[in-house]
């Protein structure tokens, strides 16, 4: 029983410190999650902020957000079109705009200021935000291109192969004063735009890739400062990409690059130029890149090089003038999130000659991007190469055996003797080792660079601990994780598939929110998977869908489900949910007239996917006894995806729905029971892990029998697999979690510090600085042994920040606004520090456990709370200062209702 501890004494070591800043201050302004975006396509963009104070428990208590045309309007708050008034709300994320019609190609300048208990806040620094094409007939552009293949090799079936395509357009400016430009522009596969010399901006693989049939992005830049009066010339480069040829399976083509431009430039004097891509442009394919492939690499010839062919002056009378190109039929659609950008750099560590000549170049780390040649010595007429791999033969060549018919190899040829400087353009690789051929001297390591690519975003999270194959199994997790971000999450980044698989991240994506602030690159994804969506309502289980895969079955496509829930329950943003309900409704109603029968949903493809085979030699067990039933995991799934759409319908006011649903999932509950629950022995089926571990965290285990399937859990894994992991994909999205949650967090850090096979653990020992597609990578047949996935990393990373540092949504919150502070503390594990950056602002957790002797420094942001849960036995004293809500004490433990805040908690001396 609880009862309340009245506040008196100092009996206290929890000593406030007090939030950064010096006054309640906004800091942090963002319209659509994102600081001045460019482009944005709705008409009620969001508002989101941070604040900061020298003060504890500070609490919003209104909000009032300015939006005006120009800065002067606003700071004179006159010819406002939204003036929100006083609004008392403590909500400060994804605050939607109610003002005037906003227009088209429009910029707009907006500030908000808050009212506090502790004060009014100033107006925070003005910011401001631009809007798409929202009309398709503002389009006067055409899509160009050159519409053959017209060069040596070039081929558009199988190993597609083609050459990039330069295209160039001279145009004159206005003698009056410019006053604005803007660049919308779409480049299918991907483009690199230039203004008279220089590039329009650090993306690369711009536009973000899509299911081209359906919807085609295109991206909006602000190019004024480019600009020059009199002559200027916009030019474009343009690689393959996805959009000209896939790999694996059947190749798929949706024709050859195309460009869509449209330059509009706004003078002082009020008038207007248009310049767009039509058939008044020139291109040509006979530039130095000869060959560019997204899985085989990139081909540059310099004795070939077009040098200033990107601006004005430049002689193009050998170019041939643009073909008109057909409309990649896909919606065209502005694109909502940011483009891949080179993130970080990185040395390589050590360089080896190999009796033939050539040498292994060593980055490491297992990375993906490319490498940047500095200043090398080359010779005329001499190619160098650069191919690439995750591993070494024992006779320390490239190990290349797990890529698959990818190529994955660059090539330079000098035009001259003497040094150059390189990198590409248009292809990626993931890689540790290079091999480097064509050279007659030994390179220094300062001539190779690593270029480590993805989509661009903030690192949101850091985490480490007393264990050192935790910390180690973190970092690899962050590198892999990142390394699989490109427009998409995909599956792998070195061979030749690279694609969206849904089932590597239906968890996955919940921990990967701890670490990168990933909101819009999934909730991108998620337009992709409904995108990808037949008529019938299946959902392909790649998405995008360059391999088209309909399986009807549930546990991939349960990331549809997944991804949405994340999205609100991480970052607050419920349109997602409201956008893709019909669509997700549609997918539900399709599973149950094709694949249940009597309640169970009895389809399903791929089974717990890559669990631990009874050998090492082995991708997949041929063990029944490892093997859990497919109908097990597709009703378990689809029974949490019912459950999942009773809040979606609540959400997105279609509470008629509600009562199917529940009705469905009690049918279902039963039905499963009856069919595969032994209440004897509480066990389900043949009783694996993954069947036990689902059936009881996704709720279908009958009230009562709960601790008795855990038990059996727990004897499984410490008796038949020696505390060791016994789960796939579907398995592992769960386990951590569940041994935690239902009482043997020992047992959870036992799987997670292991170093024994299979484990994460057995991974680093082995070298690995990323995480593995196979628990036995380094044993098991090439042909699906990844070095780069992350599918089995399952709920790892939230068990290491709810868990371990006890960083976690109260039950009733969304996106952090009140924490449930409640770390467990396994034997031998002494220090946890975790940070996460979220949307309201840094929430850290650090503990040192040693002994009798407990420590603990907690950051709760301004505008949120916390309920700090511990146990009575750290014999924590009690505080009294600001911020200090509540102390409840029960039996166990004791409970204290923190306000934001910088807190040092100690057990008593």
């Amino acid at each position: 029983m609880k009862h309340t501890i009245f506040l008196i004494g100092i009996l206290v070591t929890l000593l406030l410190v007090g939030c950064q800043g010096k006054h309640p201050t906004v800091i942090a302004p963002k319209v659509e999650m994102q600081e001045n975006p460019q482009g944005i396509a709705t008409l009620t963009p969001r508002f989101s902020w941070q604040i900061i104070s020298n003060e504890p428990d500070l609490v919003q208590q209104s909000y009032r957000i300015q939006v005006a045309q120009t800065e002067e309007d606003l700071a004179k708050e006159q010819n406002l079109l939204w003036d929100s008034g006083d609004v008392k709300s403590d909500q400060s994320i994804l605050i939607p705009y109610e003002g005037s019609e906003l227009r088209s190609k429009g910029i707009y300048y907006w500030r908000v200021k808050v009212n506090t208990n502790q004060g009014a806040a100033k107006w925070s620094k003005p910011q401001f935000w631009t809007m798409a094409l929202l009309n398709d007939s503002e389009w006067q552009a055409q899509w160009i291109g050159e519409d053959s293949l017209s060069n040596p090799n070039e081929t558009a079936e199988g190993n597609t192969r083609l050459a990039a395509r330069y295209l160039r357009k001279p145009f004159g400016t206005k003698d009056s004063k410019i006053k604005r430009a803007t660049l919308y522009i779409s480049g299918l596969g991907m483009y690199e735009a230039f203004l008279n010399g220089k590039r329009i901006s650090e993306d690369v693989f711009a536009p973000t890739v899509s299911w081209y049939p359906n919807r085609v992005y295109y991206n909006v830049y602000e190019v004024t400062p480019l600009i020059q009066q009199g002559n200027n010339l916009l030019g474009v480069k343009l690689g393959n990409g996805r959009f000209f040829g896939m790999r694996g399976g059947e190749t798929m083509v949706f024709g050859l690059p195309r460009l869509l431009a449209q330059l509009e430039i706004q003078y002082a004097d009020g008038s207007t130029d248009v310049i767009v891509s039509d058939e008044s442009w020139k291109v040509t394919s006979k530039g130095p890149i000869i060959a560019n492939n997204e899985y085989d690499g990139e081909e540059y010839d310099a004795r070939l090089e077009l040098n200033g062919w990107d601006t004005p002056n430049y002689d193009d009378s050998s170019w041939k003038p643009v073909d008109i190109m057909e409309n990649p039929k896909g919606k065209l659609t502005a694109q909502p999130n940011p483009n891949l950008r080179i993130q970080e750099e990185i040395q390589p560590i050590k360089i080896t000659k190999l009796p033939d000549g050539k040498f292994i170049l060593d980055m490491g780390q297992n990375m993906v991007g490319w490498v940047r040649i500095n200043n090398l010595n080359g010779k005329k007429d001499q190619p160098i190469t650069l191919r690439f791999a995750e591993l070494l033969n024992p006779d320390s060549t490239l190990y290349t055996a797990n890529l698959r018919s990818a190529k994955v190899t660059n090539i330079y040829i000098p035009a001259k003797d003497g040094t150059f400087s390189w990198e590409p353009s248009f292809v990626y690789h993931g890689f540790r080792y290079v091999e480097v051929s064509g050279l007659d001297y030994q390179p220094e390591l300062s001539n190779f660079t690593g270029r480590v690519l993805y989509d661009k975003m903030t690192t949101t999270g850091q985490f480490e601990t007393s264990n050192e194959i935790i910390n180690r199994v973190f970092k690899n997790a962050y590198w892999g994780i990142r390394g699989n971000y490109r427009g998409m999450p995909t599956d792998c980044p070195q061979r030749d598939e690279r694609h969206g698989w849904l089932g590597d991240r239906a968890t996955g994506c919940f921990g990967e929110a701890f670490v990168f602030d990933n909101a819009l690159l999934y909730g991108k994804w998620v337009q992709d998977i409904e995108d990808s969506q037949s008529p019938e309502g299946s959902i392909s289980v790649v998405s995008p869908r360059y391999w088209t895969i309909y399986n009807d079955d549930v546990t991939w496509p349960a990331a549809y489900f997944y991804a949405m829930n994340m999205l609100y329950r991480q970052f607050g943003d419920v349109e997602p949910i409201k956008k893709h309900y019909p669509s997700m409704k549609r997918y539900l109603e399709r599973i149950q007239q094709v694949s249940m029968q009597d309640y169970i949903i009895t389809k399903d493809t791929y089974g717990d996917w890559c669990m631990p085979p009874e050998s090492q030699e082995l991708i997949h067990s041929k063990d029944p006894a490892r093997k859990t039933a497919g109908p097990i995991l597709s009703t378990t799934m689809y029974y949490s995806l019912l459950n999942l759409m009773s809040d979606f319908a609540r959400l997105t006011g279609n509470e008629q729905d509600i009562a199917g649903y529940q009705d469905l999932a009690a049918k279902i509950k039963e039905a499963y029971n009856n069919r595969y629950f032994d209440a004897d022995s509480a066990k389900y089926d043949n009783n694996t892990v993954t069947a036990n571990m689902l059936s009881l965290r996704l709720g279908l285990v009958p009230e009562g029998y709960e601790q008795r399937v855990f038990e059996n859990i727990v004897q499984k894994t410490e008796v038949d697999f020696n505390g060791h992991v016994s789960t796939g994909v579907l398995g592992i999205q769960q386990l951590m979690r569940g041994l935690t949650q239902y009482g043997n967090v020992d047992l959870a850090y036992k799987i997670a510090t292991n170093d024994t096979y299979p484990s994460w653990g057995y991974m680093v020992r082995k070298g690995a600085t990323t995480i593995w597609e196979l628990w036995n990578g380094d044993t098991a047949d090439p042909a699906m042994n990844s070095g780069n996935h992350v599918m089995l990393l399952g709920d790892l990373l939230i068990w290491y920040y709810e868990d371990l540092a006890g960083i976690k949504n109260a039950a009733e919150s969304i996106a952090y606004k009140k924490l449930l502070m409640e770390p467990k503390f396994p034997k031998g594990l002494t220090h946890v520090k975790a940070t996460y950056n979220s949307v309201y602002g840094e929430i850290k957790s650090e503990w040192t456990k040693e002994n009798d002797a407990f420590t603990w420094d907690i950051v709760i942001p301004a505008n949120t709370s916390a309920l700090v849960r511990l146990p009575k036995d750290l014999n924590i004293s009690v505080p009294t200062q600001k911020g200090v809500r509540k102390v409840t004490e029960t039996d166990s433990h004791i409970e204290i209702e923190l306000g934001s805040g910088t807190y040092h908690l100690s057990s008593k001396s």
